[in-house]
């Protein structure tokens, strides 16, 4: 079962999603200073390095920000959910504005979307996730 997130969660996803659409953006600025192009990126790429990252940090800093193992799981449930609808939305996004397949625009779109997503989930307060 699929439930909202809280606004505290949703501001630590926020915060992991803008730090790797900010390495993605230094990648990409190293990559151009050496003359070697950007190969393509996908917004399943970008779900995926979502999760690692998440794992990263709910291992390193879980307990301390509140956020537990189930989280994780539930974010897994929650991505697969919303890879198909995100990866529509990034593909026509980018397509009508003729954007390019840039690794940090590609992962500011699909986060985008994703939260976009996950804050039309409907609310379910019998289910907790970690402690609030």
């Amino acid at each position: 079962m699929t439930m909202r997130l809280s606004g505290r969660q949703i501001g630590l996803l926020k915060e992991y999603m803008h730090d790797l659409v900010e390495q993605a953006k230094q990648e990409e600025a190293a990559t151009e200073a050496f003359g070697y192009a950007s190969k393509p990126y996908r917004a399943d790429e970008a779900i995926s390095d979502f999760l690692a990252i998440l794992d990263d940090r709910i291992e390193s800093e879980g307990v301390q920000v509140g956020l537990s193992v189930e989280f994780l799981h539930h974010m897994w449930t929650l991505c697969n959910h919303a890879n198909a609808q995100v990866q529509d939305v990034v593909w026509l996004k980018r397509s009508l504005d003729e954007e390019s397949a840039t690794k940090a625009k590609v992962r500011e779109l699909t986060y985008r979307a994703l939260l976009e997503y996950l804050e039309s989930l409907p609310e379910n307060p019998s289910i907790r996730l970690s402690s609030d």
